[in-house]
């Protein structure tokens, strides 16, 4: 039998790590918010819970509501998503691994008797505290390292620069309300352009480039929470692929696991 494993979180980050588990034949299930907090949804399963499916660089996941769909799914060869973020569904289901995907940048308490590993992912997370492993979630020589003593690095707050743009690649609620997008994920945009609103005030772009993220509409934000993420390289395939730092990060995972002995030797592959 496989290994299962139980993502918190299916934002782009725990959904490349997702992948590659799944790619390396783990049973893989993603648990969400009710109104999922993605930016990037064209690679994000948590979109299943919008659009009810979503397939990702080839791999299909859709929204499920029960146990009965959640296996069939996993017959399909299809990742099931689930809204239950506080996996109540571990009343039942015998899951292996945890992998905190969440990304909230802070301390997450966490009991780690529930089952045989936890991981968390980043900022907030000590091995041994609230996990048993944490996986380097910072770009720079830890990326995709996994600790097994300590504590994850501190949240940089500073985007990834690309051409030469950091922060200004980040859209970020300029009020509290709710979120409406005006142009689509892919959409290549001008400077000057409006691209959202929340609550009436509109979000501008401050360069050309092609709208790499966007939140769903209607979702309910606080003033600057990242809402979009715009990409000033004009190429609108690399909005459908999965970064090499989520990659890297799903690298660290599936070490993290296959490092237990005991998960190993049950490993199907």
């Amino acid at each position: 039998m496989s290994l299962i494993v139980c993502f918190r979180g299916g934002g782009d980050l725990g959904s490349g790590a997702a992948l590659r588990l799944h790619h390396a034949g783990m049973q893989v299930i993603v648990c969400e918010l009710l109104q999922p907090l993605v930016v990037r949804r064209t690679v994000a399963f948590a979109e299943a819970i919008y659009s009810g499916e979503i397939t990702v660089e080839g791999v299909r996941a859709k929204r499920v509501e029960s146990q009965a769909e959640i296996i069939r799914a996993w017959a399909e060869g299809v990742i099931p998503v689930i809204a239950d973020p506080q996996l109540a569904l571990l009343t039942w289901l015998k899951a292996d691994v945890i992998v905190d995907a969440r990304l909230k940048k802070k301390v997450v308490d966490f009991p780690l008797d529930v089952v045989p590993l936890v991981i968390g992912l980043g900022p907030g997370f000590t091995a041994g505290v609230n996990c048993h492993a944490v996986v380097e979630t910072n770009r720079g020589p830890n990326l995709g390292r996994v600790h097994w003593q300590g504590a994850g690095e501190p949240d940089s707050g500073i985007p990834e620069m690309v051409l030469g743009y950091s922060e200004e690649r980040v859209l970020r609620a300029p009020s509290d309300g709710s979120f409406t997008g005006l142009v689509h994920i892919g959409e290549r945009v001008v400077k000057g352009q409006q691209l959202a609103e929340v609550a009436g005030q509109p979000l501008i772009a401050g360069f050309d480039g092609v709208v790499r993220g966007l939140l769903a509409n209607y979702v309910t934000v606080n003033r600057g929470m990242k809402v979009g993420d715009l990409d000033p390289r004009l190429d609108g395939h690399l909005v459908s692929l999965v970064s090499d730092k989520s990659l890297a990060v799903g690298g660290g995972v599936l070490e993290a696991i296959l490092s237990r002995p005991e998960l190993r030797a049950r490993y199907s592959g």
